[in-house]
């Protein structure tokens, strides 16, 4: 997919350090070898573009093929794709993802959840959105003009890693590619060190002279620049959020039922259409042509034909086989969900209340599907953990060990809330109280609602005193 790596990143490494122009040409290579389209179709299927919106239907005119333009041609997107990633997005991070220390009452833990701030709840769900629909997604850490940490999103498509030779794919660089609206492309060139801008100008990249500081390192903390890299750690601020070992979209795997779902539904409709018209067939008709008949047809509601033995005209209407139809589009709904590992929304397999079993069973694929990327982002929260501590320890002086902390995807999913209203009250006296809270349905934070009931219960010993028996009275 892009140049040799080994050869091709350790050349471009030392050819930004002699400012050789050379290094204007292996960026080219690389840009040209990026290729998005798969990235593309993701993200065009995700908005309701898929294939079928694009189907022309042909005809033979003197033995060549061309466009008919009178053809009835629906092109029906039905959206399966979004309400697959839709669904594993909600189940997923559709709740505030939990930062945990291992440490009680950990001062640094504050000031790491001030820092990372609510947008991070709302950046999971694209980046979990995107990686469905691309395979991957890019987040950039950085430090603005205030001295603030902060993260931003780079689309897949506009990110190009490049990794060391070793099996563990180090990033040890990355290109990162800003187009803009009048055709320039922006290219700003990450190392281990520092950020070198380029811009593409009619098909040729050159050094981007608007850049005033060029190179400029990976941030500036107050009129001290400094690279994330450190103690022999490459550092890269961009970090990788796959969508699983592969790093393929989830389309990859339902595509083609998709189109073949959409195609039926198209074609059918189709058919719907033209069946309200008639196929005319002639038998002694007396007129010159085709056009005479349809003008005489539609002008007198009449036509003329011979006087002799079978003449006239018959019609001819299509028919609709419902049945094999409806039966070709159920069973390419069952495989959609299977393969897509979705949940199948509208089963009556289950009943009007499942069981807590039976949802487990109905949630199992997608489940499957979620643990697989959770894992990848997980990796890649502690790579944004230790960005974050790296930035602690330069803005507070402090020194904060990011493998101290975890995170915890709280996953959504449909219960059957009586049954673990029950399961609860059956387990006191069995497991602790703090359990029972974090794992009931009606909780959504454990250690709030642990603080509203000692609040409750202090109220209820402010309004109702504990009587206070005199033992020499009751003597």
């Amino acid at each position: 997919m892009y140049p040799d790596t080994s050869t091709h990143t350790e050349e471009l490494i030392e050819l930004i350090k002699s400012n050789s122009p050379k290094i204007t040409d292996i960026l080219k290579e690389y840009i040209d070898k990026h290729d998005t389209s798969k990235m593309e179709e993701g993200v065009r299927y995700y908005f309701n573009k898929s294939d079928i919106t694009r189907r022309k239907i042909y005809t033979y005119e003197n033995d060549q093929k061309v466009l008919d333009e009178d053809a009835t041609n629906n092109k029906i997107p039905t959206g399966w794709h979004k309400t697959l990633v839709d669904q594993k997005v909600s189940y997923l991070v559709g709740q505030p993802i939990s930062i945990n220390s291992k440490e009680e009452n950990d001062p640094s833990l504050e000031e790491i959840n001030e820092v990372l701030g609510d947008e991070l709840d709302d950046t999971l769900p694209e980046l979990v959105k995107n990686a469905s629909n691309k395979g991957k997604e890019w987040l950039h850490v950085y430090v603005d003009e205030q001295g603030n940490f902060d993260y931003m999103i780079i689309p897949a498509q506009q990110f190009i890693p490049i990794y060391d030779n070793t099996k563990r794919k180090n990033l040890i660089a990355g290109i990162r590619l800003i187009p803009l609206d009048d055709d320039t492309l922006k290219i700003e060139f990450w190392d281990d060190k520092q950020v070198t801008f380029f811009e593409k100008i009619d098909g040729e990249i050159v050094i981007d002279a608007s850049v005033e500081v060029n190179p400029q390192a990976h941030f500036y903390y107050g009129d001290t620049g400094y690279p994330w890299s450190k103690d022999g750690k490459v550092a890269i601020p961009f970090i990788k959020f796959a969508n699983n070992e592969e790093e393929v979209n989830d389309l990859t795997f339902y595509k083609q039922l998709i189109d073949a779902f959409e195609l039926i539904i198209s074609d059918t409709t189709n058919t719907l259409e033209d069946i309200q018209s008639f196929i005319y067939v002639l038998k002694g008709y007396e007129g010159t042509d085709l056009n005479q008949f349809i003008t005489e047809l539609k002008r007198y509601k009449v036509i003329s034909v011979s006087d002799e033995q079978g003449a006239g005209v018959d019609t001819v209407k299509a028919e609709i086989p419902i049945e094999a139809v409806e039966a070709q589009l159920n069973r390419l709904v069952d495989m959609i969900y299977q393969a897509g590992q979705g949940v199948n929304v509208n089963t009556d397999k289950f009943g009007n209340s499942p069981s807590g079993v039976a949802l487990e069973f109905l949630y199992s694929l997608l489940n499957m599907k979620a643990n697989i990327l959770e894992r990848k982002f997980t990796k890649s929260l502690k790579q944004l953990m230790w960005f974050v501590c790296e930035y602690l320890s330069i803005a507070n002086n402090t020194e904060v060990d990011f493998q101290n902390y975890s995170f915890t995807f709280n996953k959504s999913m449909i219960t059957n809330e009586a049954e673990k209203v029950t399961m609860a009250k059956d387990s006191m006296g069995v497991i602790s109280n703090k359990t029972i809270r974090a794992n009931h349905p009606w909780v959504t934070d454990a250690q709030q609602e642990e603080l509203q009931m000692e609040e409750e219960a202090k109220k209820r010993e402010s309004t109702y005193p504990e009587i206070q028996v005199n033992e020499d009275e009751s003597e």
